[in-house]
């Protein structure tokens, strides 16, 4: 990941992943309510990294490894519907 004043901060994109990850798995978190189209937290679609506003289809560093974990990621938008899972 590089800024828009060219500082490559994947380094500290990757750790916050981790620490985000490890907290999630010590509170049990079987959901995640993500920033949509982040590049650290979106799911299905990210800002390209251009910063010209165009989305391209992927996951976020951290969306990714809570998906590999089985920690289903909902983005801001669907709020509702994790309500609704949570109810169940």
């Amino acid at each position: 990941m590089i800024t828009c004043s060219g500082c490559d901060v994947t380094e500290s994109y990757r750790k916050g992943a981790e620490e985000a990850l490890k907290a999630a798995e010590f509170f049990g978190c079987r959901y995640a309510l993500l920033k949509e189209r982040s590049p650290s937290c979106g799911c299905g679609q990210i800002h390209d990294g251009t910063f010209g506003g165009r989305l391209v289809p992927g996951n976020g560093i951290t969306a990714e490894r809570f998906l590999k974990k089985g920690i289903e990621v909902v983005g801001e938008s669907s709020i509702s519907l994790l309500k609704e899972k949570l109810r169940k």
